[in-house]
């Protein structure tokens, strides 16, 4: 087995404007840098503008020891912005503008080498909203080898998808990643009565062919569902921070485990553990801690 893998972050990359002040994220943009942090060749690949944020998205990125070549750049589009407000109780509302960068991502030559040497990459359904960017996902997903892991993780942000597209993002993707307030939205979506979350998985991972079905249920931990087998992790205790970032830090674990074969029940532990730490930091892209990340492995 590799020592090291190529674990690709595929689509938005954005700043989240804070109260406070930025934050550079984006899931995909969050997880390759948990992966990286893991100990795996982390990729960003998205497009921003040929603007100062750009500019800073791409030195933040290369300053966290990230790869940055495969980060577009769009002469007429600007990069991503997101408004963040965090309630009372650490969570996120947002709002996210539109027709900027990451909605046109483009079919290149790079990108299609990109693919081919992936072992992992990570797609959502937010970087599906322009016909451009889903078009370009598409893509890639079918220029990947038959082995790779394709990591669906859902995030379904104001009225950004149709069922089309999660049908067609589920019919190319081999993991699911999924919350417990999306989960039934999803099943409903489809036609079909939403009867709990054990049946709700089962049925998406028969219905399409899924390997593994992960529902993240926040502080309450998280079902994974593997072909028969089926592990229930109860969450760790924390102080919450905010939660930007915990579930793609949750999702690198998983599928840095994934890539090892390990077993389902530590694959869970090791996943919460990760999206519980980064719950506990400020910012989805905390600057690492070598006793968390080395108990996470």
């Amino acid at each position: 087995m590799k020592s090291s893998f190529t674990v690709i972050g595929l689509g938005e990359l954005l700043w989240d404007m804070f109260p406070q002040g930025k934050q550079l994220g984006g899931a995909p943009a969050n997880f390759a840098y948990m992966t990286a942090l893991l100990g795996d060749r982390g990729i960003v690949a998205s497009r921003v503008g040929q603007d100062r944020l750009g500019q800073e998205a791409i030195w933040t990125l290369k300053s966290s020891g990230l790869d940055t070549s495969q980060i577009q750049i769009d002469p007429g589009h600007a990069t991503g912005t997101v408004q963040v407000k965090v309630d009372s109780k650490g969570q996120p509302e947002y709002t996210i503008n539109e027709d900027v960068a990451w909605d046109h991502l483009t079919w290149t030559p790079e990108w299609e080498k990109l693919a081919k040497s992936a072992d992992a990459v990570c797609f959502g359904s937010l970087a599906q909203r322009s016909e451009v960017s889903r078009a370009t996902i598409r893509k890639f997903l079918q220029s990947v080898g038959a082995d790779v892991a394709r990591i669906f993780d859902v995030n379904l942000r104001q009225a950004f998808f149709t069922a089309e597209v999660l049908r067609v993002a589920l019919l190319h993707a081999n993991i699911m990643k999924v919350n417990h307030e999306e989960l039934p939205r999803i099943i409903e979506l489809f036609g079909e009565k939403f009867r709990g979350e054990n049946e709700g998985a089962c049925w998406l991972a028969a219905e399409f062919g899924i390997k593994l079905v992960c529902v993240t249920r926040g502080h309450r931990g998280s079902l994974l569902v593997y072909g028969e087998k089926i592990d229930e992790h109860p969450g760790f205790a924390v102080k919450v921070a905010d939660t930007v970032g915990a579930g793609d830090a949750f999702t690198a674990a998983l599928v840095h485990h994934w890539l090892r074969k390990t077993p389902l029940r530590e694959m869970n532990l090791a996943a919460n553990r990760m999206g519980a730490w980064v719950a506990s930091q400020e910012g989805a892209m905390p600057a690492a801690e070598e006793s968390v990340l080395s108990s996470i492995r």
